[in-house]
């Protein structure tokens, strides 16, 4: 048999500091602190970040629609969406929009909804002043 032959032996044991011998005092760790302590453990990373979930929520892609409401754009309707919905003479309000469909709430809240000019509108309907309007539907409203 020669040395190449020989199977790999995997049961190497590293090396224990901090034992004497010709390292000095501190044998390479450093002087105090966890990490030169025996019996030394840093947690895992991922273990903080888990910890602080809730402190983070509200933050990233959409932090400015949860911190300022007032950068929320409004839910929008189309005139076509209007005619195709509601008969002459009904009253526009936000909660005949969201009956009908064309607007879903958030949360509790009711959105803001702004209406725009696509399409045509045949039918004479009264809206609501608290709904926003595009100037061309301002002007085929009256």
């Amino acid at each position: 048999m020669q040395i190449h032959n020989l199977p790999k032996s995997h049961g190497r044991k590293h090396r224990r500091i901090g034992r004497g011998g010709k390292r000095g005092s501190f044998s390479g760790r450093g002087i105090k602190g966890q990490k030169a302590r025996a019996g030394r453990r840093i947690r895992p990373q991922i273990r903080d970040i888990i910890k602080k979930i809730h402190k983070r929520r509200g933050y990233g892609k959409n932090r400015a629609a949860s911190v300022n409401p007032s950068n929320v754009k409004p839910d929008i309707v189309n005139l076509f969406d209007l005619e195709r919905m509601f008969k002459s003479g009904d009253k526009i309000t936000p909660k005949a929009l969201i009956g009908a469909g064309l607007v879903k709430t958030k949360g509790d809240k009711m959105p803001a909804i702004k209406i725009l000019g696509g399409g045509k509108l045949t039918k004479k309907l009264i809206f609501d002043k608290g709904l926003l309007m595009s100037e061309k539907v301002k002007k085929m409203v009256g």
